[in-house]
């Protein structure tokens, strides 16, 4: 259509978000359907964080805020920084967003140009290469499947850095796949990036704190100080304080990119909900005990699901490190056919005739550009889990 822009042919609507939306629909028509693909969070967002947003209502602070933070939060964030990681940022190195979604949204239109190179290992989350695109950017590709645990090697990364590389995309614990990268292996890529000073390092570490026993969480200008200056450190309180409705996220990383992505805010946001910003510092500030307890939990229902997984015949689930996902292959199922016909050539063909035939929703591995596979999002009960799991088995029994 001539009057929309030549932009949107660039980019397609997120899988996620349209699978959400097609469950909500299935089940409005009556239909029994356990999803399994919202990565958020199920418990409920703890209550003193909930109690300081009441207060933040009451006190007035319902006006328009900074663009990009107020200062105590800003402040709560630079505290985070330096006692959970080691970072050193001062509030002019500071920028909040409505969502990490949006940080990455500003980091990239504040940098890329046409022919501008940014490296995304997949599988990746969905909106990585989309967003790359948005900014007029060209997103490359770095496979990293199975074999290798689902982590580039830095003879990959050293072989993909050309003169117009801007960016590396890095995401640990990953979403999809819940793969982590040890501090040895992160030092690994960072010997790599230190030998090429023009890329810069745009760090998502939205999952740093559901990172399971025998791994251990470190961050890119963590590992390599000397990256520092062209880092930025993403995160946000969706995760980990069970706040993915009330769109927070935040980053640090050099001053004049600071500045330039609140250049970008200010002409499309403004600033994020002013509530949510004295929710988050009290997130941050406040006690953090209920995590490891949450942790607990996701590492029961990871433990559940890959064992369910496991015992689907043509299912092969790896066990991740981190995060609320799994990423099993579904090699073992291509070439078959479903019990009522399917013919299962794609991992979008099994995902759909799954969701058809046994009323499970799982996210196809495609669009995590690695294939074939899917997503799971263990963030459910054990209960819905097991049910699950007992549904895929029977559909994979089903194929002949």
């Amino acid at each position: 259509m001539a009057f929309l822009s030549a932009t949107l042919n660039r980019v397609k609507p997120s899988p996620t978000v349209a699978l959400t939306g097609l469950v909500g629909e299935l089940r409005a028509a009556g239909r029994d359907i356990i999803s399994l693909g919202a990565g958020e969070p199920d418990f409920p967002t703890p209550e003193n964080i909930r109690e300081a947003a009441k207060y933040a209502i009451d006190a007035g602070h319902t006006r328009y805020t900074a663009v990009d933070g107020i200062p105590e939060l800003k402040s709560a964030i630079s505290q985070k920084f330096l006692r959970e990681n080691g970072l050193a940022y001062d509030a002019s190195e500071i920028t909040v967003g409505t969502g990490g979604k949006q940080v990455l949204y500003n980091a990239l239109m504040a940098t890329l140009n046409p022919g501008d190179v940014v490296l995304i290992p997949a599988p990746y989350w969905v909106s990585f290469p989309d967003l790359v695109l948005l900014a007029g950017g060209t997103p490359v590709v770095l496979p990293a499947g199975p074999d290798n645990n689902f982590r580039i090697t830095p003879e990959q990364l050293e072989a993909a850095i050309t003169p117009k590389t801007k960016w590396l995309i890095f995401n640990s614990p990953s979403n999809p796949t819940g793969a982590g990268y040890s501090p040895k292996a992160l030092k690994e890529l960072t010997d790599v990036l230190e030998r090429h000073p023009h890329v810069w390092v745009l760090s998502d570490d939205m999952y740093e704190h559901i990172a399971f026993p025998g791994f251990e969480f470190s961050t890119p200008a963590q590992i390599a100080p000397a990256l520092k200056d062209r880092t930025l450190t993403l995160n946000g309180v969706s995760k980990a304080y069970a706040m993915t409705g009330w769109r927070i996220g935040y980053a640090g990383g050099p001053k004049h990119l600071i500045e330039a992505m609140r250049k970008i805010q200010s002409q499309s946001t403004s600033n994020p909900c002013s509530i949510s910003q004295w929710a988050a510092v009290e997130a941050l500030n406040g006690p953090q005990d209920f995590i490891p307890a949450n942790v607990q939990t996701f590492l029961r229902r990871r433990d559940l699901i890959v064992a369910g997984l496991n015992a689907a015949p043509g299912i092969d689930c790896p066990v991740p490190d981190g995060a609320f996902y799994v990423y099993p292959s579904i090699k073992g199922c291509i070439g078959k056919t479903s019990s009522n016909g399917t013919l299962i050539d794609t991992d979008e063909t099994f995902c759909k005739a799954l969701l058809e035939q046994e009323g499970v929703a799982v996210v196809f591995g495609a669009a995590f550009g690695l294939s074939p596979a899917f997503r799971v999002s263990y963030a459910t009960s054990d209960e819905a889990l097991k049910e699950a799991a007992s549904r895929i088995q029977r559909f994979c029994k089903g194929l002949t």
